[in-house]
Order: C-alpha cells, then sequence, then structure tokens
C-alpha cells in the first residue's frame, strides 16, 4: 500500500513555469513505476508522463515533450514533474499514480494507487 500525496499546483500566465511534487509513503516506492495524469473539465484523464522505478527511462505525451521533465528521487520518496513554457490548454487537474511493475506505463489501468491531484491553472 501507498499513498501519494501532490503540491507544486497553483495559477501562472502562459509561457511561465511550476513544479509539481509527490510524496509517497511506504517503503516499496523506490520499485514502483510512477506515472503523472491530468484531466481537464470535460475531457478524459490522459498520461502526462511516466518514469520507471530507477528513474532510467521517461516518457512523455507527445503535447508536453521538450516542455515538462518527470523526475524522481528515491531517497526522498517523491517524484516531480517540471513543467516550463506552459500554455491555457496544460490547465487541468493533476495527479500522480504509482504501479507496481517498475517500468514505464501510459495505461491507466496499470497504476495501482493515485494521489488526489492538484490544480493547475495557466492564463492567456
Amino acid at each position: 500500500q501507498v499513498q501519494l500525496v501532490e503540491s507544486g499546483g497553483g495559477l501562472v500566465q502562459a509561457g511561465g513555469s511550476l513544479r509539481l511534487s509527490c510524496a509517497a509513503s511506504g517503503r516499496a516506492f523506490s520499485s514502483y513505476g510512477m506515472g503523472w495524469f491530468r484531466q481537464a473539465p470535460g475531457k478524459e484523464r490522459e498520461i502526462v508522463a511516466a518514469i520507471n522505478w530507477s528513474g532510467s527511462i521517461r516518457s512523455y505525451a507527445d503535447a508536453v515533450k521538450g516542455r515538462f521533465t518527470v523526475s524522481r528521487d528515491n531517497a526522498k520518496n517523491t517524484v516531480y514533474l517540471q513543467m516550463n513554457s506552459l500554455k491555457p490548454e496544460d490547465t487541468a487537474i493533476y495527479c500522480c499514480a504509482a504501479h507496481t511493475g517498475g517500468g514505464t506505463s501510459d495505461s491507466k489501468s496499470n497504476f495501482s494507487f493515485w494521489g488526489q491531484g492538484t490544480q493547475v491553472t495557466v492564463s492567456s
């Protein structure tokens, strides 16, 4: 069992940056693959970025490639999402999630544990 708590969301102007953090409880965090998802009003939840257990493999949605960076610090039980050059279409609730497989995944169904989410709003 792992509990996930996101922080770092807020209101930012287009072109600005935010860094989201996801703090995890539990000793097994370092063996879990992690993902960041987002859900905008009226839209499906979608994958933003994923990272494997060691941080050596990362993947991104096409919409955020070159702007977002996912990373993790297993000593701190934390995964991060650095978001640069933000656009109004990035506005959404961002959630982190963990899956016990350890690798990367872009499928929601592979993730067993979810945080509550943090709101990111980008104004034009």
